[in-house]
């Protein structure tokens, strides 16, 4: 079962007051169904620059997508499962749930088979447990606390701990990487 992830959205009430719109947890929460015990909580989605901060309506009640609609913006919770020896993940099920545009090629599947990239920098930081970030050359261990900046570069995330691994990331709609 997937970690509740507890959100607070504020805004302006009708006579443009700051409040708080939401103080919940999050209601779009989508398991992977290709990842078992992985899965994504959708906190925020904007679609346009500079972001319209009008409006109370809930924004991240859309259907998941993987990476940002142009001008776009996506914050979101990942929850990463430990891997283990039998571990099977169906990454085209999996990211075609995401509605991903990039297919791993089988070099990049032999690495591991969520190799990925995205038209994106993403910005995230481990909330808790551990991570392995794995490119194409090389591969970093991150623990709570550690920042990423991802730039449209092809990486695999791989929990080789024992326990879930929490990311927060915020996604920004970028220019295709080559």
């Amino acid at each position: 079962m997937l970690q509740k992830i507890r959100r607070v959205v504020t805004g302006h009430n009708g006579a443009n007051r700051a409040t708080i719109l939401f103080n919940d947890h999050a209601p779009n929460v989508t398991p992977l169904k290709g990842w078992p015990g992985a899965g994504v909580t959708e906190i925020w989605v904007t679609g346009e620059m500079p972001v319209d901060n009008l409006g109370s309506a809930d924004r991240s009640l859309r259907p998941l997508r993987h990476d940002p609609t142009p001008s776009g913006t996506i914050f979101r919770v990942v929850e990463i499962p430990p891997e283990s020896a039998g571990s099977k993940i169906d990454a085209a099920s999996t990211f075609g749930q995401l509605g991903s545009t990039h297919k791993p090629s089988s070099a990049d599947s032999a690495k591991h088979p969520t190799m990925h990239k995205t038209d994106s920098i993403d910005y995230l930081v481990v909330i808790s447990g551990s991570m392995t970030m794995v490119m194409e050359e090389g591969e970093v261990e991150l623990h709570a606390g550690d920042c990423v900046v991802q730039r449209g570069t092809n990486h695999a995330w791989v929990n080789r701990s024992g326990a879930p691994c929490l990311l927060a990331a915020v996604l920004i709609d970028a220019k295709p990487a080559p």
